[in-house]
């Protein structure tokens, strides 16, 4: 992991906020993605459920993992 805990150092992906990121989203879209490719959403508690559905909606692969889950960029 990079330095610090990924708690206090990741902010939530969500337009606007600037929250504490909880968890990370891992999705991506296979129309333009190959299965290798994987983008990271991260989001608050209160943004979590808005970003899995957006994602949800348009039928992405989604995975749901706590930042402490995250490897080294």
């Amino acid at each position: 992991m990079l330095g610090g805990d990924p708690t206090e150092r990741f902010t939530c992906s969500r337009a606007g906020c600037s929250e504490r990121a909880e968890v990370a989203l891992l999705w991506r879209n296979p129309k333009i993605h190959s299965p290798e490719r994987q983008k990271t959403w991260l989001a608050c508690t209160e943004h979590r459920e808005t970003l899995v559905a957006f994602l949800s909606a348009r039928d992405f692969p989604l995975r749901v993992v706590p930042v402490t889950e995250l490897e080294d960029a």
